[in-house]
């Protein structure tokens, strides 16, 4: 998908909408079980329910990885049902370099070995541009950084001093030589929405992924005042408030209900930002 079809994507529906797919087979409905892929049940009637309303849908990889080669066919069958309209976003966090990245690129952008072909990818960006670059080998696909998270744990490493600034500044200026905002996008979490402005200072015109907001405690409104551009340049994520908002057979209906109401709070800030 190009940056002008995702563009497009969030005019046409009036939102900035993802939908995490971190589907854990202990939550869904009981009566899903039945079914020869519960996982793929439940994904297909999320994604059923609420393509109107967002313009991305993002599995986790953990999900399903950790249900072995049951839990790999749900994901294959996922990204083959996501409409091709709409940012397929592989949650993988993958972060190594040389043979082992291009192999991941494959994993997750060739469908004709693996049977996926996702239209973006999570990266760590700690072992620099080799762990990057091979996902960049592939025309239309995305590289999003992780950059600032919501993490208790980001206190870390990613507020260390460098000469550069704070050690997030710097992977967001570095990885900026390595791609256009075309291709490259970066994780940032809503519970961090000051620091949205300083991010823009080297992050003028990407796409911003942004977790965290309703479960964890971010504000919509704090991340679109700080983050928002004129082409929007934000895409928000939420998984556990949409996809778990019942655990009845009304559980498609009930996660549309919650993704109408982030819809229209985003058609709202999109209207006020003059984006549409």
């Amino acid at each position: 998908m190009s940056r002008a079809q995702l563009v497009e994507q969030i005019k046409q529906k009036k939102s900035f909408l993802c939908v995490g797919l971190d589907t854990d087979i202990d939550k869904i409905p009981q009566f899903l079980l039945q079914y020869p892929d519960p996982v793929f049940e439940f994904n297909k009637r999320i994604i059923d329910a609420t393509k109107d309303l967002c313009i991305a849908y993002k599995p986790n990889a953990a999900f399903y990885e950790s249900r072995g080669l049951k839990g790999l066919q749900s994901l294959i069958s996922t990204s083959q049902y996501t409409p091709k309209n709409i940012l397929n976003i592989i949650d993988a966090k993958r972060g190594d370099i040389g043979n082992t990245s291009d192999n991941y690129a494959k994993a997750f952008f060739n469908e004709e070995t693996s049977g996926m072909s996702f239209d973006a990818i999570t990266v760590t960006p700690y072992m620099g541009n080799d762990s990057v670059t091979p996902y960049l080998k592939y025309d239309g696909k995305w590289v999003i950084i992780l950059a600032l998270t919501s993490s208790v744990g980001s206190k870390d490493f990613q507020y260390l001093e460098t000469e550069s600034g704070f050690l997030y500044e710097t992977v967001i200026q570095k990885a900026n030589t390595w791609a256009g905002a075309d291709r490259l996008m970066f994780v940032v979490g809503a519970t961090k929405s000051t620091e949205f402005t300083n991010i823009r200072k080297y992050a003028p015109d990407n796409f911003l992924l942004v977790p965290g907001v309703g479960a964890q405690g971010g504000s919509l409104e704090d991340v679109c005042k700080y983050g928002m551009t004129k082409d929007c340049g934000l895409i928000v994520n939420s998984s556990r408030g949409i996809i778990y908002a019942s655990n009845g057979e009304d559980f498609a209906e009930a996660a549309r209900a919650e993704a109408l109401k982030l819809q229209q709070q985003m058609q709202a800030e999109l209207e006020k930002a003059g984006v549409v």
